[in-house]
């Protein structure tokens, strides 16, 4: 005997039925948006972060301190974390923005 699909069909006629949201009128923008600026960047380099937030840098064959924490050096300059750890420090990729002349 073959299976009814009486059941099926109801399912599937009830959702046909069902009316959909009302959309939201778009907003009006009284003022065309600004694009931003392009920022270029200077070479990579890698700094290298401890767990007492100390930040260090491969200069001249030895990793020497760095200025900068890593939270100063995302307000300005590009941050990207790298997945490897070097004996238990974090590795970052920090580029520098070039000086405009403006």
């Amino acid at each position: 005997m073959a299976k009814s699909r009486g059941h099926y069909q109801r399912r599937k006629n009830a959702q046909r039925f069902i009316t959909p949201p009302v959309a939201a009128a778009p907003v009006q923008q009284t003022q065309a948006p600004q694009r931003k600026v392009r920022v270029e960047y200077d070479r990579s380099f890698i700094l290298l972060e401890d767990a007492n937030k100390d930040t260090f840098e491969f200069k001249a064959g030895q990793w020497a301190r760095h200025p900068m924490t890593i939270a100063e050096c995302r307000k300005n300059c590009l941050v990207k974390e790298l997945p490897q750890k070097v004996n238990g420090m974090t590795r970052y990729e920090i580029r520098q923005p070039l000086a405009t002349d403006e």
